[in-house]
């Protein structure tokens, strides 16, 4: 579905991405894992057309992206829920929702998609006409993933959703990916939570400065010596 290579991404003068190659397959939910400032969040932002690769390729479906202009690649089926959730904090639950469909010309199959959010998020139906700045983390974190899914995705790019969250939310957030995913979602997962991550994951690549240093299916991952010692606190 999603094929990239050899890409380098710059940031001024700094390059933030060497030489980096991946590929998602329909159906799979992959994770990028590794430490802060790895690279892992520039990389979801290139795919989303938030930056221009220098150099390499990037393929979804086919066809080229590389430095495509976000719109349009919305429109092609990639969904990017960034870190730090970014809910618009002076309108409403359902206006955030909306927003999210702002490209779609299918109103019933909006409305469908209203009443499939909040579904996986019945919180959000409770809080619908709230401003969306009064939810707590977790609830904006179910909003960001909500007004993603309004977009009605083939691909969802998800960074670092479980971010500052109590522990039973972050079990929350976790199930629902899953469940996302059954639902005929892809997913490129990027978290800082290791053990979460590669515990919903078929595969996994493991980023350091901007180059992907591992990569295989997540349970052989798991299992590694080297990746517990590194990433998973040597558990």
């Amino acid at each position: 579905m999603l094929k990239v290579d050899q890409i380098d991404v710059y940031y001024g003068n700094i390059q933030a991405l060497k030489g980096v190659s991946l590929e998602v397959h329909e159906g799979e939910i992959v994770t990028l894992i590794g430490a802060n400032g790895a690279g892992k969040s520039t990389l979801l932002k290139t795919l989303s057309g938030l930056l221009k690769p220098k150099k390499g390729t990037i393929q979804y479906l086919e066809n080229s992206i590389a430095g495509k202009p976000a719109q349009s690649i919305v429109k092609a089926g990639i969904s990017h829920v960034p870190e730090g959730r970014r809910v618009f904090a002076n309108m409403t639950v359902e206006e955030n929702l909306q927003l999210g469909a702002y490209l779609r010309k299918d109103s019933q199959g909006v409305k469908q998609d209203f009443e499939r959010v909040y579904e996986l998020f019945p919180r959000l139906l409770e809080r619908k006409k709230q401003l969306s700045g009064t939810l707590s983390g977790g609830e904006q974190q179910m909003l960001a993933m909500g007004r993603a899914i309004m977009a009605k995705p083939k691909l969802l790019l998800l960074d670092e959703p479980s971010m500052g969250l109590a522990p039973l939310m972050v079990k929350t957030i976790f199930s629902i990916i899953e469940e996302i995913n059954r639902a005929g979602t892809t997913i490129l997962l990027v978290e800082q939570n290791a053990h979460m991550a590669l515990s919903v994951a078929n595969r996994a690549y493991v980023i350091e400065t901007g180059s992907v240093v591992a990569s295989g299916p997540a349970a052989e991952l798991q299992a590694s010596e080297q990746i517990k010692e590194a990433y998973l606190g040597g558990l």
